[in-house]
């Protein structure tokens, strides 16, 4: 029965040898632990300790080596003895429980994987507070140090002892694609018998003492029976992982076509950018843009990048359809979606040239700034709204206004992109005073600048109280209809929001 005062035992993986490939929480543990508990042949050498030493508090830690009476020796009853020796570790284990001490367990490998450890779980786990802490197998360690997969696709891995009867073995290994085959040493004369017999052995490998200093990998057809020990395995690693490389070396490199996407980046940083999105800059060899949106992506060295300024868009579009049409990956990065002003239409529009018809051309969405100053703000385009740039520089200021007023008319909710700029500074100002011919002073609008960056402003304003000069080219604005709303919710801003229902 475990007490409130009773230590806790933890049986600790460390991994198929190297000391790096213990995990991190098995290191913790064990440089942490008032008793580390050890098991060891009768030369008093321990494999278990030898691999944690780097973690051990040398002199500071109490050490329970649990010694084996027997190892390869013949003993009448091995079984009677060695569960005579485990039932007088568990109680010497348990005298540091019972003293309020938790108990590290080292064991090499996993310890639920043929591991020694499992040994004192049977006997303490129902008795104490238990953890097992999983480690890296010797199987997986003789895999990666032989550098071929176990499986792959639907094949099946079987892991055998070595101590099963020749007969066995042979069977077994007749019937699976993948196997591993542990506790070598004396065995390996009847494991090797049963590998031939299965019309196996020219496919297996012989693995010792994986990722240590006495790492040794051959055929297993050619090693000596007599220079095997018990840390070794055997391997019969995945036919279909050699069938495939080998199919993989021998062929030509398979023609990879060109592309252009163009990618909405979102209104600022990772967690605005859409999982489709991702892949596709992930994927790309060129990345093309406007130098602050280029900025935004995380750097490749694999990738090149292309910045340019804002006002070359059909320069830019030709240059990535130039690129794709090499056969190389293009992204074209646009803030926001790059539909709604920016570089969709304008890719689009130079690729319609009949030059480009064989390149393809992709859209990828991206949250609009419109949304994410919303958002922020509440549900202000929660009815019908329109979207529209105060920008002169592609469209004369003569359409600009009669739509405004058009909107404005209509009592729509209107978004408003590019308000200003440097060399704009009177647009801001002029829409103002079109809008109050049709808007009430009270009407609430939204400014929003930088929304989801680290510069984040986000005020709501009556349009009567609009300040022209507090607006520049990255505020984005919302003004109201004759029914949005506002309310004080207790937070820094009123939230607003525009009713779904319009009154008949």
């Amino acid at each position: 029965m475990t007490t409130v005062d009773s230590g806790r035992l933890f049986g600790v993986g460390l991994g198929p040898g190297d000391p790096e490939l213990m995990t991190v929480k098995a290191a913790r543990l064990v440089a942490a632990a008032p008793v580390v508990a050890y098991h060891s042949a009768r030369h008093g050498r321990s494999i278990a300790r030898s691999i944690a030493a780097p973690y051990l508090r040398e002199g500071e830690q109490i050490e329970e080596a649990l010694v084996y009476p027997v190892t390869t020796e013949d003993t009448p009853d091995y079984r009677a003895v060695i569960e005579e020796h485990y039932d007088a570790w568990a109680a010497r284990l348990a005298a540091h429980l019972d003293a309020g001490r938790d108990v590290v367990v080292l064991c090499e490998g996993d310890p639920m994987f043929y591991g020694s450890y499992m040994h004192m779980h049977k006997r303490l786990s129902r008795r104490y507070a238990t953890e097992v802490v999983p480690g890296v197998t010797s199987v997986s360690g003789a895999s990666a140090v032989l550098g071929r997969p176990l499986v792959e696709r639907d094949e099946v891995l079987t892991v055998l002892p070595g101590t099963l009867p020749a007969d066995e073995l042979a069977e077994r290994l007749a019937a699976t694609d993948s196997a591993a085959i542990l506790k070598l040493g004396r065995t390996f004369g009847p494991v090797r018998e049963a590998l031939d017999r299965a019309g196996r052995l020219a496919d297996a490998w012989y693995v010792e003492r994986a990722t240590t200093a006495g790492e040794r990998v051959a055929p297993l057809a050619e090693v000596d029976p007599a220079t095997v020990p018990y840390f070794s395995l055997a391997l019969l690693p995945s036919r279909v992982h050699e069938d495939t490389a080998a199919a993989l070396a021998g062929a030509a490199p398979a023609p990879r076509g060109g592309e252009v996407v163009v990618v909405g980046l979102g209104p600022a940083g990772r967690d605005w950018l859409t999982p489709e999105a991702q892949a596709a800059l992930a994927a790309a060899d060129d990345l093309v843009g406007y130098a602050p949106y280029v900025a935004r992506v995380p750097g490749n060295p694999r990738q090149r990048r292309h910045a340019s300024d804002n006002r070359v868009e059909a320069e830019r579009a030709e240059f990535a359809l130039c690129l794709a049409k090499e056969g190389r990956r293009v992204a074209v990065v646009s803030s926001g979606d790059p539909g709604v002003f920016a570089m969709a239409a304008a890719v689009l529009e130079v690729a319609a040239e009949p030059r480009w018809k064989d390149v393809p051309v992709r859209v990828l969405p991206g949250l609009t700034a419109a949304q994410a100053v919303a958002s922020r703000a509440g549900a202000p385009l929660g009815h019908d709204f329109c979207v529209l740039s105060l920008s002169d520089r592609l469209k004369p200021w003569d359409v600009i206004a009669a739509r405004l007023e058009a909107a404005a008319r209509a009592d729509l909710v209107i978004a408003v992109y590019n308000p200003g700029s440097r060399s704009r500074t009177w647009q801001v100002e002029a829409a103002k005073e079109l809008l109050l011919r049709h808007r009430a002073a009270e009407t609430p609008v939204v400014l929003g600048r930088d929304v989801g960056g680290p510069a984040e402003s986000v005020r709501v304003v009556r349009l009567a109280d609009l300040e022209p000069s507090e607006v520049d080219m990255r505020t984005l604005l919302i003004i109201g209809s004759s029914q949005t709303r506002t309310q004080d919710r207790g937070g820094d801003r009123p939230v607003v929001w525009t009713p779904r229902r319009y009154p008949s």
